[in-house]
């Protein structure tokens, strides 16, 4: 594509010249040298200044376009993910907003849980410890201890106070960021899911689900990380191929023979409950019913039948013990076995001989395990087998899928506790068709994401645990009176009253009690446990909106017209909002739901920070600028994992240097706000057939355009108007620069005029959401306030001039003159060598076409003479005969 305007990619502004003005219109003063250097900078402060992004509260819903814009972690940097995704939901909130739509577009930052609580501990060189006292104005080390052991350790309270104030730090960075990337959110109207409000609504929908019977107590079987110490949701799970290894071991019957099963977690025969097989399995048929003892423990277990054993796995009967997996969960459940539960919450086997071990040699071999790590009492087992001879050949290895928390360096256990569960459709069968019904109320983009919405929902397995031990997070609102013995009354809670949220019962005192009694006999005692992230960025629409704080704002945006969010976490945010927003509104959260895709390196592998193959979003924003990173995350499909492509970036780049220049081009020609279509001048003025066929084309892609954008197709949209502005910059402007400066007459030049006035117009609107910066500069050359308050353009002020126009005239015109420029091209001479004579053979309609342009061919082309020819073939220029250098032009 030629550049055939002036310009540059250097930094500086001044001005050209003395600004033109007229009574009716804005003055137009452009550049000297217009670039994009700076941009970013001038427009984030002015629109923050002028309120270009606000929310206006004085609308209706009907007016109101409301975006659940994504929290982001605030625990360390953000990458060009973020900048992909965060500039996708960006271009849709710009259209709506110039569709005439009052934009609710709030951000918030998610900065409760475990990611703050690690950055806190690196960052500062702490540990948390809920047992040490409260310091006043305690500040940590300057220079943070190398080793772990060496860090200070401090009191819960303490720990908090750190991990809110490096959070705060954090999120000004990200807000740096977001705004140098043209982000159009609400700067007003920000949250963070740990500050006063999210507290507050976190636990009133917690109440509500517990008063409503969606939340419960439960003790029962719990994935758990044991470096963490804490408990793991179904949704956190991460399959992580593994080495293992099979061990194939005797049980004994009651007559002697033995029953084989092969097993990688033998550690677990003292926590043998059952022998499992298929029931259709005929080789263990006859053992349904009966029981076999368990070596080296001799604890007498049943061979029971249940259909997910596999016949075709090992020896095709297995153990089932409490509990090595979610599958012996499953078994232990549905077969209601008895539970032997013996590794803790630390990870080891409990200290002391269970009850159903007898005394003697089982108990002395128990001992051999007792205290020990999993890793360490399999060691131990092994060992123990091979003395008994119950351990029938040797250990062979494996590959298999190994659960694992998603942050976590471990495979989880599975250990008995108390937790915290709300209701969502795992273990109810109605409850899980409403929820599915809920996914398809929903528009989603794209469409076929849809089923893993479904898919999730329908391999779930049991409901969803929402309590963590951790330090850091929303508190469940909740103490225990305890009896004469210091045990808790888990069954009848104490509640706050509402107006008293948010309460931390590690440091409140329980209602109708005082401090003095807490962990007392006959006193009471505060919930130890947070609320797992996702309960409360499950709420993000409550939070955002005002739910329970300003009911008037909650009408009129919730639900909500928009979530944008990353497809890997479908089964995670997305699912759990349409949970809580079913329980406690009885409707869908949004409408509209927007899938980005992954970043992808150059291996096509995702980009992550675990993975080290991140790129920084700061050194791309100043190597390319923002418009170009926009336009690199703009081109890409919702849904599409992306590769990450600096020379998209690249392309972008070029494209906001060359929209710079050529509007500088436009508006050198004296076209004003007077010249555009609609707004000044008339239809009328139009006459020339170039000008008219440019508009024709500029109608179709304003239509397009606009549908593709309320289809959620913004990159199609993107496409459209990227084709058609080079179009206007490579064809039309080079055909009608000779009458554009005057030399065919007043009335050819204003046509000329209105034509580039109206299409600059058109494209500053069509490109704003993705160009936000210069065509905001473009913009501020020759109109008043900002193009993002403009409305989204429309053909109505410029359908007359369109009436019978043929759009194919400056496609045609445009062909020709570029077989003109290639003859000279092949000849080696100048664009500006003069055409003595061309003939240019056409079909018939487009020699019609060529004869309307004919005035504006010749020009461009500094042809002195083409003879069209109709004919059957395709256009082509021939016998072109250029002027000799040393003759004098004409």
């Amino acid at each position: 594509m030629a550049d055939n305007t002036q310009g540059t990619d250097t930094p500086g502004t001044a001005p050209e010249t003395t600004p033109e003005t007229t009574p009716e219109t804005t003055p137009v003063t452009v550049p000297d040298k217009p670039a994009l250097e700076g941009l970013e900078q001038k427009y984030a402060r002015r629109w923050r200044e002028e309120g270009t992004f606000a929310f206006d509260e004085d609308t209706t819903r009907e007016q109101v376009y409301s975006i659940d814009t994504p929290p982001p972690t605030a625990s360390g940097s953000l990458h060009v993910g973020h900048m992909f995704s965060y500039t996708q939901t960006d271009v849709i909130a710009r259209f709506q907003r110039m569709s005439g739509k009052n934009v609710f577009y709030p951000l918030g930052w998610d900065d409760n849980g475990l990611p703050t609580e690690r950055r806190v501990q690196n960052y500062y060189g702490v540990r948390c410890d809920p047992t040490r006292p409260y310091v006043e104005g305690y500040r940590p080390p300057e220079k943070p201890a190398k080793n772990q052991r060496d860090w200070d350790v401090v009191s819960r309270k303490n720990f908090i106070e750190l991990c809110e104030e490096l959070a705060v730090e954090d999120e000004k960075v990200f807000e740096q960021l977001f705004s140098t990337l043209g982000l159009s959110v609400d700067w007003t109207r920000t949250y963070r899911t740990i500050d006063a409000r999210s507290r507050a609504v976190s636990q009133r929908a917690f109440l509500q689900d517990l008063a409503a019977g969606n939340a419960y107590m439960a003790e029962a079987p719990t994935l758990w990380d044991v470096t963490f110490r804490t408990a793991v949701a179904q949704a956190e799970l991460e399959d992580r191929e593994r080495e293992g290894t099979y061990h194939r071991v005797a049980f004994h019957r009651p007559d002697g023979e033995p029953v084989h099963i092969e097993t990688t977690r033998p550690e677990l025969l003292p926590a043998c409950v059952a022998l499992v097989a298929h029931p259709d399995d005929e080789r263990y048929q006859p053992l349904f019913g009966t029981t076999v003892r368990s070596p080296l423990f001799d604890v007498e277990v049943e061979v029971r039948a249940h259909p997910l054993a596999k016949p075709d796995k090992g020896s095709g009967i297995a153990m089932i013990c409490t509990f090595g997996d979610l599958t012996d969960v499953t078994w232990w459940r549905e077969l209601d076995l008895p539970t032997r539960a013996l590794i803790g919450r630390d990870g080891r086997f409990a200290s002391e001989t269970p009850e159903w071990i007898a005394a003697g040699a089982p108990a002395e071999r128990y001992a051999e395990v007792a205290g020990r790590t999993v890793f360490s009492a399999q060691q131990a087992v092994v060992e123990m087998l091979r003395e008994s001879g119950d351990l029938v050949g040797e250990p062979r290895k494996v590959m298999h899928p190994v659960n694992f928390y998603e942050k976590g360096d471990k495979p989880l256990e599975v250990v008995t506790s108390r937790q915290w569960y709300i209701r969502n459709g795992g273990r109810d069968a109605d409850r899980r068709e409403a929820l599915i019904g809920r996914g398809r109320e929903m528009a989603w983009h794209p469409a076929f994401m849809r089923s893993r919405y479904e898919n999730w929902i329908e391999g779930l397995h049991g409901d969803w645990l929402i309590s963590r031990q951790r330090f850091f997070g929303v508190p469940f609102p909740v103490w225990y009176r305890l009896d004469g013995d210091g045990n808790p009354d888990y069954d009848d809670p104490v509640l706050p009253a509402l107006d008293q949220l948010p309460v931390d019962p590690a440091a409140d005192p329980a209602p109708g009690f005082d401090e003095t009694q807490r962990d007392q006999p006959h006193g009471f005692t505060g919930d130890p446990d947070v609320l797992d992230t996702w309960a409360t960025s499950s709420l993000s629409p409550q939070i955002a909106t005002g739910w329970a704080f300003d009911e008037r704002l909650h009408a009129n945006t919730f639900p909500m017209d928009l979530r944008p969010q990353g497809h890997d976490i479908i089964r995670t945010w997305l699912f759990s909002t349409v949970v809580r927003s079913e329980s406690l509104a009885g409707t869908v959260p949004w409408t509209n739901t927007a899938l980005s895709g992954w970043i992808l390196d150059p291996d096509r592998k995702k980009m992550s920070k675990s993975k080290g193959n991140v790129v920084v979003p700061t050194e791309v924003l100043e190597n390319y600028g923002a418009d170009a990173v926009r336009y690199w995350a703009a081109s890409a499909r919702l849904g599409a994992d992306t590769a990450y492509d600096e020379g998209q970036m690249k392309i972008g780049r070029r494209l906001a240097i060359k929209l710079l220049n050529a509007s500088k081009f436009v508006l050198a020609q004296g076209v004003t706000e007077a010249s555009v279509l609609g707004a000044g001048a008339s239809a009328d003025v139009v006459t020339d057939a170039v000008d008219r066929a440019l508009l024709a084309q500029l109608a179709t892609v304003v239509e397009r355009a606009g549908q593709a954008f309320r289809d959620y197709e913004y990159a199609r949209a993107l496409q459209l108007t990227e084709q058609f502005f080079w179009t206007f910059t490579d064809d039309y402007v080079e055909l009608v620069k000779d009458r554009a400066y005057g030399a065919r007459g007043a009335a050819a030049q204003a046509s000329v005029h209105a034509a580039l006035a109206t299409t600059l117009d058109a494209l500053l609107r069509l490109f704003a959401p993705v160009l936000p910066f210069a065509t905001d500069e473009v913009w501020s050359w020759w109109r008043t306030g900002s193009v993002h308050r403009a409305s989204w353009p429309g053909v109505e002020g410029f359908a007359d001039a369109v009436t019978d126009a043929d759009p194919e005239v400056l496609t045609t015109v445009g062909e020709a003159l570029s077989g003109l420029r290639k003859a000279k091209s092949e000849a080696k001479v100048k664009q500006r060598t003069e055409v003595r004579s061309a003939t240019i053979t056409a079909a018939a309609e487009d020699v019609a076409r060529l004869e309307a342009g004919l005035g504006d061919l010749k020009a461009a082309g500094n042809a002195a003479e083409l003879v069209l020819v109709a004919g059957p073939e395709g256009l082509a220029v021939r016998d072109v005969e250029l002027v000799p250098a040393e003759e004098p032009a004409r």
